[in-house]
């Protein structure tokens, strides 16, 4: 079982490939990060965006997608 501030630690420094079980049942391998030196200036989060958050989900971007994406944690099977 993974932690979530282990996962968000490891995509701060990074793209990494994280594998899980999306909610239809399939497998999805995502490359993706946390580090804003690497997510394009346009999809930065805002300064001072205190949007609530639901600590069984993570949002990342997405860098295939150019975009944002979200996971449960329970549904992690790897970080790599």
């Amino acid at each position: 079982m993974f932690n979530r501030e282990d996962i968000k630690n490891t995509l701060r420094v990074g793209i990494h490939q994280v594998v899980f079980t999306k909610k239809d049942g399939t497998e999805r391998k995502m490359y993706c990060t946390l580090s804003e030196s690497i997510i394009p200036e346009e999809h930065r989060p805002k300064e001072g965006n205190n949007q609530r958050t639901n600590d069984a989900v993570l949002a990342v971007f997405d860098v295939e997608k150019q975009g944002w994406r979200s996971f449960t944690i329970a549904d992690v099977k790897s970080v790599q």
